[in-house]
């Protein structure tokens, strides 16, 4: 059973649509004891990295997502969901995330002049080591919607995939049973659930 976590933050049914979609087993909860029953997690996002964070304290599923890691089973964070993984995020001050991977949240540079939020669709550069990523075609076409990217203190330990909006960025990650993408899949027609499928089927 593949857990969507549901802390009132995220595009729940679009979620659970689409790995509903490749054969996946899911149920939308927020549920500390399913959390930790789950086979796999998925924790989609969309909005402030505080209000995540509150969120989820107040629902009691810091703990939970912490433990579920620490239990070596696979998680999959979708846009804030990989955010909260960090250390810090810049976004409205400073904010403390799960610290299971070292970094920061920050955003898109001002002196850029980018429109910010980067929005719609853009291409990945894949790491050919990505467990997740790897059996994508060259230069797979994402969709994104965000203002904050993560910058992993080791960024060759972790990173997956980069996007250039700009600036090169980390667009996805990796590490040991962690896997995150700043891009929705859920939104990024067949290759998201080309994706998705591949994370059902670890």
């Amino acid at each position: 059973m593949i857990s969507i976590l549901n802390y009132d933050m995220g595009n729940l049914r679009s979620v659970s649509k689409a790995l509903e979609e490749v054969g996946a087993n899911c149920t939308i909860t927020r549920d500390p004891e399913q959390v930790a029953k789950s086979d796999k997690l998925v924790v989609p996002g969309v909005g402030a990295f505080k209000d995540c964070i509150e969120n989820l304290k107040s629902f009691g599923l810091l703990d939970a997502i912490q433990s579920f890691v620490k239990s070596g089973k696979p998680y999959l964070g979708i846009c804030l969901g990989m955010q909260l993984l960090m250390s810090e995020s810049e976004e409205g001050g400073i904010y403390p995330g799960l610290n299971l991977i070292k970094g920061r949240v920050v955003r898109f540079p001002h002196e850029l002049n980018l429109k910010v939020p980067h929005m719609g669709w853009n291409t990945l550069k894949v790491n050919p080591e990505s467990q997740l990523l790897n059996k994508l075609p060259k230069d797979p076409y994402v969709y994104f919607v965000h203002s904050y990217y993560v910058v992993p203190e080791k960024p060759k330990k972790v990173t997956a995939a980069t996007t250039d909006y700009g600036m090169e960025f980390v667009s996805s990650i990796e590490h040991d049973n962690i896997f995150g993408t700043q891009f929705h899949p859920e939104k990024s027609q067949k290759i998201g659930l080309s994706i998705l499928k591949r994370f059902v089927e670890m």
